[in-house]
Parts: C-alpha cells; sequence; structure tokens
C-alpha cells in the first residue's frame, strides 16, 4: 500500500503541473475571465491531494518494514530504485504535512490575478514537492542525483519567476550556481564511493571499508548537503534567494525543500559510519559559526523577508550543531552520543521547518496586503491580520527558542547535547564541542532579541501610518487560514506531544541508530532527558499545561488586587532622547531598536556609520528646519572578503582565456589532446 500512495502523489503533482502549463493564465487573462481563477486554483488543490497521499506513504513507511521499489529503467540509464524505510518515511511525513498548510496558502495566494504571473509558478511548485519526494525515496545514486538536480531547476524557476527584475534575475543565477556546485560536490563523491563498492545502489555503500578515499568521499557528501541548506561560506544564496520567490512558495523553499540536505546527512551517516575526527570538529565549529552569523546579521535587516532568510541561516547552523554531535558519536563508538545528537537535529527541524514555514507563509500576506516589507512601516500588524499576525507571532516564539514551544523543546536538547563533551575522549572534539556550545549560547540570546523586535513592534505595535483599505485586506483567505492555524497549532502542539513525538523520530532513525538507545530520552511518559538517565530532565508537556494556567493566574490576581486599576491605561509623555538635534516619531523604530548590536558587533558586521543633516521643506519648497539623521550599513563579510575577490579572479581569468581562440582547427585539437592527457594521468594515479 506504501508505494501505490507515493506513486499516486506524484502522479497527481504531475497532473497538476501538466494543467498549468496547459491551461493557467496570467494576471491579465484572468481580469477578462474569471473562470481562469479555477485554473490558476486547481494544481494548489492537485498539490495538497497529492501531499496528503505522500503523507500516509510517509506514515506507513515509518510504521511497517523497508521495501525496495525497482522501477526498471524509467530514467534510462541502470535501475531507478525507490527505498521506502522508516528514515525516509520519517522526512515524507514532514515534508508532505508542509506541503499541505502551504499548498493551502497558495489556493488563496492564487486566488487572486494580480498575484500569480502567468504560467509556470504552479508547475515550478509542483516540481519541487515532485523532487524533494523523490530524492528522499531514492535508492540509487542516479534517482538522487537526478531529483537532486530537478530540485536545482525548480528552485531557479521559482526564484526566476520575475526575471526582468535586475534583483530577482540575479538571484535566480545565484541560486542556481549554488545548486550546481551542490550537485557537483554530491556527484564527486558519489563517483567515489561508486568505484569502492562496484554498484550505484546507495545501500551497497553501507559495507565499505575506512580508508582515504571513503574519508574524501565524506566531505564532498557532507560539503554537497551543506550548500543546499545554507552553510558558511554556502550562505549568501538564502538572503537573495527566498525573499524572491513569490508569496507563500518562499516558505516551500525555506521549510520544506531546505530539509533534504537534512535528510541526506541523516542518511549517509547511517550508509557511511565513522567519519574522521577531523571532520566532525569542522561540521561543529561551521555549524556554530553559521549560526551566530545567521542570526547577527537577521537582527540588523529593515526587510521583513530577510530577516526572515538570514534566521534560514541561523536554524540550518543550529541543526548542524546537532549533527555534529552525532558525528562525535559515530566517531568516539559512542552510540548514545549519536543518539542524543540525532535526536536534538531532528527536533530542531522539526521547530524550524514548522516555524519558518508559518514565518514565510504569514509574512508573505502581511507584505502584500501592506505594499511593503520595511520593518518601520510595518508597525501594528497584528491589529489588521488576526490569522497571519497570530502564525507569525507563534512563529517567532518558536524559533526564539521560547516556552512552550517546539522550539524550546528543540534547543534544549541541543545544549544537552552539547554538555555531553566530558564524555568524549578526544582533545579536539572536546574542544569543538564547547566552543559549539558557546556559539549556539550566545546565538540564542541573539535571536530572543531578534524575534522581540518583530513581536513587539511589527505585530503588537502601534501602526506608524494609515493601514490598508479593509477591502484588500485577505488575511490569508479561507483556505490560508486553515494552513496557518495548522501551523501556528503545530509550533505549541508539536511540545505538548514531545513524548509522541520522540517516539515517532526513534523510529524514524531506526537506519542510523537503534530506537531503544534514542528512546532513552523518555524518562517517563511525561518527562524527558537527554538520553543519558539522572542528567538533567524537562517536562514540555506540562509546561503547555501550566504555563497558561498561571499566566491566568498571576492576571486574574493582578486585576483584584489592583481593584481594575490594573487594566487602566496610562498616558504618559514619551522619552525621546537625549542628544539634542535629534527629531522623528515618539517611539523605538526597528532600526534603533538593532542599533545597540550594531555597535557591540561591528567588528563582525563591518558596521559603518555617518551622521547628516536633513533639510525639511514644504511641498512648495520652502525651508522649515532641519534635523540630524544617522545611517547605518552593515557588510557581508563572505560575500565581500571570498566571492567578490573570487568573481573578479574568474573574470580575468576568462578574459586570459580568449586569447587561446585563436580560431584555427588544429590549435582546438591539441588542445582537446592536452585534456585527455591530464585526464587519463588523473585517472591512472587514482588506479
Amino acid at each position: 500500500m506504501t508505494a501505490p500512495l507515493l506513486l499516486a502523489g506524484l502522479c497527481v503533482w504531475a497532473a497538476g503541473a501538466a494543467l498549468d502549463l496547459v491551461v493557467g493564465a496570467g494576471s491579465t487573462d484572468a481580469v477578462a475571465a474569471p473562470r481562469r481563477t479555477a485554473f490558476r486554483v486547481t494544481p494548489y488543490v492537485a498539490a495538497i491531494v497529492g501531499a496528503a497521499l505522500v503523507c500516509a506513504a510517509g506514515v506507513l513507511s515509518v510504521t511497517r518494514p523497508a521495501r525496495t521499489i525497482d522501477l526498471g529503467s524509467t530514467l534510462g540509464v541502470g535501475e531507478t530504485l525507490l527505498r521506502l524505510d522508516p528514515l525516509a518515511g520519517l522526512f515524507l511525513t514532514l515534508t508532505a504535512a508542509l506541503a499541505v498548510a502551504i499548498s493551502a496558502c497558495m489556493v488563496s495566494w492564487a486566488r487572486l490575478a494580480r498575484r500569480v504571473s502567468g504560467r509556470g509558478t504552479a508547475a515550478g511548485y509542483l516540481l519541487l514537492l515532485g523532487s524533494v519526494t523523490v530524492i528522499i525515496a531514492a535508492g540509487d545514486a542516479f534517482t538522487f542525483l537526478f531529483a537532486w538536480e530537478s530540485l536545482t531547476v525548480a528552485f531557479y524557476i521559482l526564484v526566476g519567476i520575475h526575471r526582468d527584475r535586475r534583483p530577482h534575475a540575479r538571484a535566480a543565477w545565484v541560486t542556481f550556481g549554488v545548486g550546481k556546485a551542490s550537485g557537483a560536490a554530491l556527484l564527486l563523491g558519489f563517483l567515489l564511493l561508486a568505484s569502492q563498492s562496484g554498484s550505484y545502489a546507495l545501500a551497497a555503500w553501507a559495507h565499505l571499508a575506512p580508508g582515504d578515499l571513503h574519508d574524501a568521499a565524506y566531505a564532498l557528501v557532507l560539503a554537497g548537503f551543506a550548500a543546499k541548506v545554507g552553510l558558511v561560506p554556502f550562505q549568501v544564496w538564502l538572503p537573495v534567494g527566498y525573499p524572491a520567490a513569490p508569496g507563500p512558495i518562499r516558505a516551500a523553499l525555506a521549510g520544506l525543500a531546505a530539509n533534504v540536505g537534512f535528510y541526506g546527512m541523516w542518511r549517509f551517516l547511517g550508509l557511511l559510519g565513522r567519519p574522521p575526527v577531523w571532520l566532525a570538529v569542522v561540521v561543529l565549529v561551521v555549524g556554530g559559526l553559521t549560526a551566530l552569523l545567521g542570526i547577527v546579521f537577521a537582527c540588523v535587516q529593515s526587510q521583513l523577508d530577510r530577516v526572515i532568510a538570514y534566521s534560514s541561516v541561523e536554524n540550518a547552523g543550529l541543526i548542524t550543531v546537532g549533527y555534529g554531535v552525532a558525528l562525535t558519536g559515530a566517531a568516539t563508538s559512542h552510540a548514545q552520543l549519536v543518539a542524543v545528537g540525532l535526536l536534538a537535529a531532528s527536533l530542531q527541524v522539526l521547530a524550524h521547518a514548522v516555524a519558518k514555514t508559518g514565518l514565510f507563509a504569514s509574512g508573505a500576506f502581511i507584505t502584500a496586503d501592506w505594499g511593503t516589507g520595511n520593518l518601520d512601516d510595518l508597525r501594528g500588524v497584528g491589529h489588521t491580520h488576526r490569522w497571519a499576525g497570530t502564525c507569525f507571532a507563534v512563529g517567532s516564539l518558536t524559533l526564539a527558542g521560547l516556552p512552550p514551544t517546539i522550539g524550546f523543546v528543540s534547543e534544549w536538547f541541543l545544549l544537552e547535547s552539547l554538555m555531553q563533551e566530558f564524555r568524549v575522549g578526544p582533545l579536539e572534539l572536546r574542544l569543538a564541542m564547547a566552543a559549539a556550545g558557546a556559539l549556539v549560547a550566545l546565538t540564542a540570546g541573539v535571536a530572543a532579541l531578534t524575534f522581540a523586535r518583530l513581536v513587539g513592534l511589527t505585530i503588537l505595535g502601534r501602526s506608524a501610518g494609515p493601514p490598508p483599505d479593509p477591502a484588500t485586506v485577505t488575511d490569508g483567505g479561507g483556505a490560508g487560514r486553515g494552513g496557518l492555524a495548522l501551523l501556528a497549532v503545530s509550533c505549541v502542539g508539536l511540545a505538548g506531544a514531545a513524548p509522541w513525538v520522540i517516539r515517532y523520530i526513534a523510529r524514524g532513525l531506526a537506519p542510523v541508530v537503534g530506537p531503544s538507545i534514542v528512546l532513552g530520552a523518555l524518562k517517563s511518559p511525561w518527562v524527558l532527558q537527554p538520553v543519558y538517565a539522572n542528567f538533567s530532565i524537562l517536562s514540555p508537556s506540562w509546561l503547555v499545561v501550566v504555563m497558561p494556567i498561571g499566566f491566568l493566574a498571576v492576571g486574574t490576581f493582578g486585576v483584584l488586587a489592583s481593584r481594575g486599576r490594573f487594566l487602566r491605561i496610562r498616558r504618559v509623555p514619551a522619552w525621546r532622547s537625549a542628544t539634542s538635534g535629534v527629531s522623528g516619531a515618539d517611539r523605538y523604530s526597528s532600526f534603533g531598536y538593532a542599533n545597540v548590536l550594531r555597535h557591540v558587533l561591528g567588528n563582525v558586521l563591518g558596521a559603518r556609520r555617518e551622521t547628516i543633516t536633513v533639510e525639511d521643506t514644504t511641498d512648495a519648497g520652502v525651508f522649515e528646519a532641519s534635523h540630524v539623521e544617522t545611517r547605518s550599513t552593515v557588510v557581508e563579510p563572505v560575500e565581500t572578503y571570498l566571492y567578490r575577490p573570487a568573481r573578479r579572479g574568474l573574470l580575468a581569468a576568462a578574459n586570459a582565456a580568449k586569447r587561446l581562440q585563436s580560431g584555427r582547427l588544429d590549435a582546438y585539437v591539441a588542445y582537446m589532446l592536452v585534456a585527455l592527457l591530464a585526464v587519463l594521468a588523473v585517472v591512472a594515479a587514482l588506479r
């Protein structure tokens, strides 16, 4: 039953994509013919149906024995194998469930013709869903790589929907370039593994002997997955790629498609086994640095979509730190450390996927209705967007790691796993875990500042300008509100159901680490521990119950003790500034809220500040007054000091290579001969 459900879901998605390409219409056609609305919406309804089928297949894969499906030569090269085991089922469940919520949001989004840009958007989205599913279910190298490249194409299509705009065209090419680099690293790693095993079946790589080629393949494979999830130095495509995608599809890129990179890490830990110690050290340190870099740059951004995109970089780093703990356990043959690391990382994947999907989906409706993504213009949007604002606030609290959300549970497990460094023998691994722990702790503090700014000013603040016309406010629409509600409830509900979530994850991780070891995280049916007994405990289920009761009890007592004055609104003059000559609104701005961080971490951010005098004039150009403004900018260090010099070097090399274009056929044949001899020499050396 599992295979038919999976294949049926893929067929439904293929039919929806064909419908969009054949009869889908742009905004002009939709206005002229209202019946086109059905054509725009139907592919996303097909996405919901297909995602429900795939989700059911994922649940069955977790709860039933593994099976391999041989599709013959479907892709034209060798055998096409699909492997449905508990690990594949775990990620299919997550990605397909998210696809249901995102597709519901897209149904409401697509109903408005002005938000849809012709044919291809739905087809690209369905291609993304199909590619993610096939990657997770792939049982051989060719099928995996074919789906991986298809996902890169889907990213390029969705990010480049508005390629007529220069920033979007640049974002599409950057995304495509990083995707191709990721695929190239995976291809090289897979070729090394296939040459050692003599087979392209992934299962055949589980019995390879350790050695230099094994370690090199391990590093290449992890580098390929790192590029997809956005680890340093590959994170540059996330801040430009995610915001360029249309509407809630940003949620599909960040909360859904990025999970295939983490799936690949989990899968190849189970296949390749023990990694070299140096690789575990690198993963831990890079993960910690990525988390800190991502959240620091998220905190100082002024555009909502870029804040969320940089937050994705932070979450990728946190997840990778947990994976680094698991690698440390595998490198030292410590099964419990593998279990606690993978459990922490898997909970982080779950928290990030649900919350980030909610933030991007709700943020898309908010920015579209207000017509801007500038944080200083988006003030008090929770008053006009009750559904989207609530989902956004709950997702923000989850990513800030605050109780009683699943984000708090996942960060608790992550910090607890890093505290097990005293159980590790090699000094370099202990130092790496300690450094990663310090970076994660600092990241958690900055994350609280980042999301307090979003919730306090953007959602709960007072409006800085006229709100949008109520007649144009969609607030998610009918189907979209259902998707947003599902995501918001999941952020808290998964924390309350954490013991059952861990049981499900334990079954899903069975191909990598024994379920009985992971279930050591359950001290009792309601109390959790970091796999190791008598270390520390937590009961998120009781937190979900006790915290609301405590809030109501304290609030009730405050109202009664103050005889109603507790709810009285007191209006006093706002404190403006201690510096003369500064004028402006009597309130904190999003820029000012994060300005402290610009000063404290000025060296990391490369902050540049200038103070200028601005003259205020009337509409007729008559001078009225002047005021002082401070403008501050930050510099992205990886892009500035790595990619831009590399780009200049490549362009210089390309200009130099033009001299080889003599136009003579004999010269070109000589070039080919030299290249062939070089390849043969390399192959002979490897043999």
